[in-house]
């Protein structure tokens, strides 16, 4: 049975392979980026359909996505928390995009539970919704 900090490797390692990726998630299991709710974007997703659509996306919107420079700062049996950034080509306007994320990861039973990530939000607004900053 996979740890919470196993699972979290092998989702982050394994970006742009959906159908690997969804093999990681309970039935029951939801991702969360709450700071998205704020442009008025959905900050949750639930369900091993809806979320293999979100991970089946990914790729298609962000070109390239690759996460990167990932640290483990608390490692238990049934949770995680780690830092790590990503780069990638934005599909729809080819701008770079950068970001750092911040995780925790829930597991039940050598499965993904939860994934809550938090982002810095200036690359979202900027290069995603083109609005100005500052």
């Amino acid at each position: 049975m996979k740890t919470a900090k196993e699972l979290l490797l092998d989702y982050l390692e394994n970006i742009g392979n959906p159908d690997f990726q969804i093999e990681l998630f309970a039935d029951d299991a939801a991702i969360e980026l709450p700071y998205l709710a704020s442009l008025g974007m959905p900050a949750r997703w639930e369900g091993r359909e809806t979320l293999h659509n979100f991970l089946a996306n990914l790729p298609k919107t962000f070109q390239g996505f690759k996460f990167k420079n990932i640290r483990i700062h608390i490692d238990t049996r049934d949770q995680a928390f780690g830092e790590y950034e990503a780069t990638a080509v934005i599909a729809t306007n080819g701008k770079e995009y950068a970001q750092h994320y911040m995780g925790r990861l829930v597991a039940a039973h050598g499965k993904i539970k939860l994934i809550r990530e938090a982002l810095n939000m200036v690359p979202v607004i900027r290069d995603i919704k083109g609005m100005p900053v500052g």
